[in-house]
Parts: C-alpha cells; sequence; structure tokens
C-alpha cells in the first residue's frame, strides 16, 4: 500500500539552524498520526512541508507516492486546521464552511447542501447562521473541521487545534476528534505539544527533538519502553538514571523509572527481593487527588519523583524526612545511551 505521506531525509535550514534535520518516516493511509515535541523540535516545519507552505533544502516530501517538494499548496490534496481557527468573521457558519466549494466554482445550492451536510457531522446543524463570534471556542473549532472537511481532502493536517481551549473541553473535542476520524477514515496529522493529546489519540507518534525524531512507536510503547532518556522524560515525565547515576544505583547502563512504579520505605526498611532502593531526603509533597507526588533528592544525585496513591497514606512522612525510594528492578527501561 502507498504511503500517504512519506518524508525522504528531509531538511529544512534557517541560516545556522536546522529546523528539520535528514528526517525520514512514513504515514499510512487512514491513520491518526501524531507530531509531538517542545516548540522548536520542528514538528511545526515537518507539517508546514506537507501542507506547501514551505520547501525543503533537502530530501523528497511525497504525497499519495508522487514527490510534491515544490509543488504549490492548492495543487496538494491537504488541508489544514490551525490554532486560531482562521474564520472569517464577516461571513456565517455556513458561510465559512462553504467557502471552500465557492473557490472552486460549486453552485450555490449544491455547496449550501454539502456545507450543512459538514455541520450535521459536527454536530452545529443548528448554528449556520450564526456568526463564529456567537460561538464558544469548542463550536468555531468543530467549524474549522466542517471548512477544512467539507473539500474532502485525503490528508487533514491539525496544528495545535486544541490549544486555545480550556482543559475540559480540550479533553471532550479530543474523543470528538478521534471518533470523528475513524467515521470518515481520513489521514490526520496532528500537530501538539501536549504529550495527553497524542497519547490519548494517535495510533503512532513521532516525538521531535531538535529537529530529529527520537522515537516513532505507537503511544502504549512510547509510555512504557521510551528509548531515549529525552523521550522517557518528555511523554509521561519518566525518572532517568543515566550513566553516573545508574553506576551509582548499582546499574550497569542508563535507565528509567516510572513515577508510578516507585514506593516511599522508611529509611531503615528492608527491601524485598528483586526490588532496587535509593536513599534521599523529601524536599515536596504535592496533592494531586487520587495520589501525591513526592519529590525526593538521592543521595547518589538528582531529584526523584515518586506517584503514591492517596489509599496508601503518608504514614506521617513529611518535607525533609530521611527515606528510600524502592522498585522493581524489572520495571526499569534500559535507554539508547
Amino acid at each position: 500500500m502507498t504511503a500517504a505521506i512519506e518524508f525522504r531525509g528531509v531538511s529544512r535550514i534557517y541560516g545556522e539552524v536546522r529546523a528539520v534535520d535528514d528526517v525520514s518516516f512514513t504515514v499510512e493511509p487512514g491513520e491518526f498520526f501524531a507530531m509531538l515535541g517542545p516548540s522548536g523540535s520542528g514538528k511545526t516545519t515537518c507539517l508546514r512541508l506537507v501542507a506547501g507552505f514551505d520547501t525543503p533544502d533537502r530530501g523528497q516530501v511525497l504525497l499519495d507516492g508522487a514527490d510534491v517538494s515544490s509543488t504549490p499548496p492548492y495543487d496538494r490534496n491537504v488541508n489544514t486546521v490551525f490554532q486560531d481557527y482562521a474564520l472569517f468573521p464577516h461571513m456565517t457558519v455556513l458561510q465559512n464552511v462553504a467557502y471552500g466549494p465557492r473557490v472552486r466554482g460549486v453552485g450555490a445550492a449544491e455547496r449550501d447542501k454539502h456545507a450543512r451536510e459538514m455541520l450535521e457531522l459536527v454536530q452545529l446543524g443548528a448554528q449556520g447562521e450564526r456568526r463564529p463570534a456567537q460561538l464558544s471556542g469548542g463550536q468555531r473549532q468543530r467549524v474549522a473541521l466542517a471548512r477544512a472537511l467539507i473539500n474532502h481532502p485525503k490528508v487533514l493536517l491539525l496544528d495545535e487545534p486544541l490549544g486555545a481551549l480550556d482543559l475540559k473541553l480540550r479533553e471532550e473535542m479530543q474523543i470528538e476528534l478521534k471518533s470523528l476520524q475513524k467515521k470518515l477514515g481520513i489521514t490526520f496529522v496532528y500537530v501538539t505539544h501536549d504529550q495527553g493529546e497524542a497519547l490519548s489519540m494517535a495510533d503512532r507518534v513521532a516525538v521531535f527533538n531538535k529537529g530529529r525524531i527520537e522515537q516513532l512507536a505507537a503511544p502504549r510503547e512510547l509510555y512504557l519502553k521510551p528509548a531515549t532518556a529525552f523521550v522517557a522524560r518528555f511523554v509521561g515525565s519518566a525518572n532517568v538514571a543515566e550513566a553516573t547515576l545508574a553506576q551509582a544505583l548499582g546499574a550497569t547502563a542508563p535507565f528509567a523509572i516510572r513515577a508510578e512504579n516507585i514506593d516511599v520505605l522508611d529509611a531503615t526498611a528492608a527491601a524485598p527481593a528483586g526490588v532496587a532502593t535509593a536513599p534521599g531526603t523529601v524536599v515536596a509533597v504535592q496533592f494531586h487527588g487520587a495520589a501525591s507526588r513526592w519529590q525526593v533528592t538521592l543521595d547518589a544525585g538528582g531529584t526523584w519523583s515518586a506517584l503514591i496513591p492517596e489509599s496508601r497514606g503518608v504514614n506521617g512522612r513529611t518535607v525533609g524526612t530521611r527515606v528510600q525510594l524502592a522498585w522493581p528492578r524489572d520495571a526499569a527501561v534500559p535507554l539508547q545511551a
């Protein structure tokens, strides 16, 4: 099967900045593909290269097997949804959605019919005559989606589309977006710096750092088996023992351990078989509802977190208390050096 999108050794350089540095990957037809990373990591530049808003200095960008590296945006069967929605404020919702077919010369009756169908699809059938300013943030996001989808793109590009929404609405929209993508079968490429969005929606996630892909895998694999220290810290905020600390803790190679896999024991408690320990001092305890996050500065160096369910209690330990962090040895994930 021909890939919906393929990058072959793509680089984009701005002066001395390698925004994208020899990146290669494929996106399969109908896949929900996320590009995750901090600001400046290269993910948005990759999205712009797919859309045609930018061109590579090296390598090739392919859509459906055809090299489109120098093809203008209007000749690519892709559409983009932006964080700020980019709706026309002087047009009604229906007119906004019908704008694409109007530009292509579709007749008024036909484009009106298709625009109303798109609004029904995104559950805004009754809002067609309103202006964007009269809608909530979540509703405006749906209008932007409908306007992009009415063009029947093979690929829909989404650039931080939920970034302007509050947490509860963002979580609701994540569910709606995933459901809509499954229903339509369109390839979605989703750019975000929010690991929760990427893990909850995507079929696969490419983690970007300094213009390169650190790891590309399914969400569960990324979380449970991060390949590098950067991925371990960025996806789920794992505790990382790099070479020197790993050696001090009795390990032969760098490793990561998730906070939920760590327990906090009394300083003098004997560790069970198969459990590694590290002595340290509690420097903070943060209540998060169902669990508390304990910050412990290790004697061997660095500060690690342990996520302790509230049901287990705090056992009188407070800031300044000497403790041991303890974790099953088989829960430690080896990292690339």
